[in-house]
């Protein structure tokens, strides 16, 4: 791992526990009992840390997304993709999970647009399969925003349920998660 990784694995840490506001660049060079100064040597500022961070992980949903928009299946074989996926980002990407969820209002400039339309694109994508589902029957005629907010809300939200009840098996996230959200508990 470089000194940058590093530094931005710490940052991390700290973000998810503090708040990227309540985090200063002495807070991350504490923790990792180093000059404040020497930080600079490595990245540019928090600023940086957080762009890296969330880019990262928006990238890897519009990734994953665009793999599922272009496969030939059902609309529910695409949320059941969805949900799988969202869950394997979430065990690999804790952090970053936290820092887009809480902290993506604090991005500036290019990397700020740049996750807004990735976000905004991924919503309406899942929307569209929703859409889908609907008019081919396969989901139950509800109101599309109700069941996109119901299952985002659900994801965006599993990282901090999955480390309180200690990081459960990832197979049965799946299967569980997956049956609970497109068939309900009924």
């Amino acid at each position: 791992m470089t000194r940058k990784q590093e530094i931005i694995q710490v940052a991390a840490s700290l973000f998810k526990e503090k708040g990227y506001s309540a985090v200063s660049m002495r807070d991350i060079a504490q923790a990792m009992n180093i000059k404040a100064a020497s930080l600079y040597n490595h990245i540019d500022g928090k600023q940086e840390i957080l762009a890296t961070l969330i880019v990262e992980v928006a990238i890897e949903f519009t990734q994953a997304m665009n793999q599922v928009i272009s496969e030939r299946i059902s609309a529910i074989e695409k949320i059941e993709k969805i949900i799988g996926f969202h869950i394997d980002i979430t065990v690999n990407y804790a952090e970053n999970i936290a820092a887009l969820n809480n902290d993506w209002m604090h991005l500036e400039g290019e990397e700020r647009n740049s996750v807004v339309k990735m976000r905004e694109e991924y919503e309406e994508n899942f929307r569209s399969i929703i859409k889908t589902g609907i008019k081919e029957g396969t989901i139950k005629a509800h109101h599309p925003e109700v069941l996109l907010f119901s299952i985002l809300s659900t994801l965006r939200t599993l990282y901090l349920w999955n480390e309180k009840r200690g990081k459960m098996d990832v197979n049965i996230l799946k299967k569980d998660m997956v049956t609970t959200l497109i068939y309900g508990i009924v």
